[in-house]
């Protein structure tokens, strides 16, 4: 691995455009969140949790994920959690984080939709005043739950919908496709708001071709198996929809292998407008710049790949024209500096 790259990765202004703030619960988190709300857990101690982290699919991931979320309970702990991640984001020099948070799993065990975006709004609020990260934050609904939970999470976040950038959909992927949820995106599209889904992880192409069509959506996240399909490879470069890809999540779930099998610079030779992120990282073993660095480990990126991943982040991001020249004139003026 070339050091000066990963140095030139750690100087880089980026963005994360695929980050749940839940999956950046660390286990020692859960633990002190588990002690102050008297929370009993399956796991002697943090180690024992930490372990348990082993993955051979993305079901088996939820079910641990989930499980984890029963230590969020009041408005400071979900405070607590966007602040740690913000910390960490500020630490891999990330200006700009667009974040999912998934409500329908908060509301099933009684915690109110004020108290979740209470805490959360608060930490951006703050990340953003003391560390200079801007933000966007995108509600997501369970594709394992009804289109009718959907919609009724729809009209609960009314009185938020300042506060609420788009709508995601995540979890649980084979077996509900986006076809279910194509009446709610239609809804939400109706409001004004941007549209982002999980598709393509484990699910086929045809799920990413129903993304684009019947939920119209503004970016796709994960994406992996539109590589599939040359066509669909060729309308997602033609329109430019961005791909918020995940390395260390694709490894961790065996999306992939391998890392050395990772499709990344085969995305980047095709012209796929795809970006680094970090998807669940007390999960999936590091934030961005892990993510970055195993990329760097593993596949033979240059500079110029590097520059573009990053100038990617800001292209695919929801922030104004001008902002995402800003950030990525930033970008190419260092790659330039540095050489």
């Amino acid at each position: 691995m070339d050091k000066t790259l990963l140095t030139l990765v750690q100087k880089l202004p980026k963005a994360e455009l695929h980050l749940h703030i839940e999956g950046s619960m660390e286990p020692e988190m859960v633990f002190a969140l588990a002690q102050r709300n008297d929370v009993a857990l399956a796991y002697p101690d943090v180690e024992a949790l930490r372990a348990a982290y082993a993955f051979s699919n993305l079901q088996e991931f939820l079910d641990v994920y989930y499980a984890g979320m029963a230590v969020l309970q009041q408005e400071q702990d979900f405070y607590a959690l966007t602040w740690a991640y913000l910390e960490r984001a500020h630490a891999d020099n990330v200006v700009h984080v667009e974040i999912f948070f998934d409500p329908q799993a908060h509301l099933e065990r009684g915690v109110a939709l004020e108290v979740q975006m209470g805490g959360i709004l608060r930490a951006l609020e703050h990340g953003e005043q003391e560390l200079g990260i801007s933000f966007r934050l995108i509600l997501s609904f369970l594709r394992h739950l009804s289109e009718q939970s959907a919609f009724e999470t729809l009209e609960l976040a009314q009185p938020f919908y300042a506060h609420i950038d788009g709508f995601g959909l995540d979890s649980s992927e084979m077996g509900h496709p986006p076809q279910k949820f194509a009446r709610v995106f239609a809804r939400c599209r109706a409001l004004g708001f941007k549209i982002t889904v999980h598709a393509g992880e484990e699910g086929p192409p045809e799920y990413v071709h129903q993304a684009l069509d019947l939920l119209q959506v503004d970016r796709i996240d994960h994406g992996n198996r539109a590589l599939e399909d040359e066509k669909l490879v060729q309308r997602l470069v033609q329109e430019q929809i961005p791909l918020t890809v995940c390395p260390l999540s694709n490894l961790k779930l065996q999306v992939v292998r391998e890392l050395t099998h990772h499709p990344m610079l085969t995305m980047l030779e095709k012209g796929l407008l795809v970006s680094v992120n970090s998807d669940d990282p007390a999960y999936f073993g590091g934030y961005v710049n892990a993510n970055f660095r195993a990329l760097l480990e593993n596949l033979p990126l240059t500079r110029a790949h590097l520059q573009q991943l990053v100038c990617n982040s800001f292209a695919g991001s929801w922030l104004s024209a001008a902002d995402k020249q800003r950030h990525m004139d930033s970008v190419r003026r260092l790659c330039a500096s540095t050489q």
